[in-house]
């Protein structure tokens, strides 16, 4: 599999193999079946695993522990993340440090190669009320206390870097990047409709294009996520939502790129894949596979190479009104 710079940081492969899958969340999957996707997703030359509590609540970290028990291969390297919210003034280092020792002992490792923040960047007066299910951590706390913590954490040789997650408000994750301590990498959208479907908690466009642009700007390495969007550049759901749902509404949207996939041979999961892998400034694609089958069509799709930019074209005009009635 090809190789990329990530970053500042180190070479990895173009693919990633993420937690959502292999922790159950996208679709009927088996634990046995999610420790055998991941070994072949090694064997298949992937070098990055990015893992997270959320994903399964520990289901995937622990598949990952299972799978090596605590002898991860040779040149292969792991994120997890913790979605800190805005605990209460001075909590905040206790609160990482928690949530990583318990990712550890999961994945029976000592330390992870990168530690991302999974909740929202907001500013300090912004209404949060829209983050139903999921906290916010607001800008103060993510100066004073969040980027100190992990400051110190990668002191301690417990992480190698950190980052943040680029499904957010746009200005912060921009602002985050112009300050003089930064992330090191940032998870950015990275789909032909730009779209984090559900995941997105404010009004407006992703900007996901510019996210990417800005954190390559700033020297900080781009992890593309949601490349089939949750399934909604997929042929066919594999899980019941409901209507209003924002992958069945993405879904709905884009009728024309399945049939431009068919039109070209292969997937829509397999052009997504390697739409996001052609994406200027996308470095490494995050794969949400649960299991070896569908591992086996991103794989492939990866192997066979770049789209051209009249494909890439092709897409963005199939996609245009989706965007636009998003």
């Amino acid at each position: 599999m090809e190789t990329r710079q990530l970053g500042q940081l180190w070479p990895v492969s173009s693919l990633a193999l993420g937690g959502g899958g292999v922790g159950q969340l996208w679709g009927e999957t088996t634990r046995d079946e999610s420790i055998a996707t991941v070994r072949a997703a090694i064997d298949r030359g992937i070098t990055l695993l990015d893992m997270a509590p959320r994903y399964g609540d520990g289901e995937a970290e622990v598949v990952v522990g299972q799978a090596f028990e605590g002898k991860l291969p040779e040149g292969v390297r792991v994120t997890t993340k913790h979605r800190l919210g805005t605990p209460p003034r001075g909590e905040v280092a206790r609160n990482l440090t928690e949530s990583l020792d318990e990712s550890l002992a999961r994945m029976q490792l000592d330390h992870v190669d990168l530690f991302f923040l999974h909740s929202n960047i907001i500013p300090d007066d912004y209404d949060a009320s829209a983050y139903t299910d999921r906290p916010a951590t607001r800008w103060t706390t993510y100066m004073e206390e969040f980027v100190p913590a992990c400051e110190k954490l990668v002191a301690s040789g417990r992480i190698g870097a950190w980052g943040i997650t680029g499904i957010g408000i746009p200005d912060c994750i921009i602002q985050s990047l112009e300050q003089s301590i930064k992330p090191a990498a940032v998870q950015c959208i990275a789909n032909p409709i730009d779209s984090a479907g559900e995941l997105q908690y404010f009004d407006g466009p992703s900007r996901a294009r510019e996210l990417i642009s800005a954190t390559r700007k700033a020297g900080a390495a781009v992890l593309g996520i949601r490349p089939v969007q949750g399934g909604a550049l997929t042929d066919t759901l594999d899980r019941d939502l409901p209507a209003d749902h924002g992958v069945v509404r993405d879904f709905n949207l884009t009728a024309g790129f399945r049939g431009l996939a068919k039109e070209l041979g292969m997937s829509a999961a397999a052009l997504a894949h390697r739409y996001a892998l052609s994406m200027e400034g996308v470095e490494t694609v995050v794969l949400g596979c649960k299991n070896r089958e569908e591992l086996k069509d991103c794989v492939d799709a990866a192997n066979a190479g770049n789209l051209d930019e009249e494909t890439m074209s092709k897409i963005d005009d199939v996609v245009r009104d989706a965007i636009v009635r998003r």
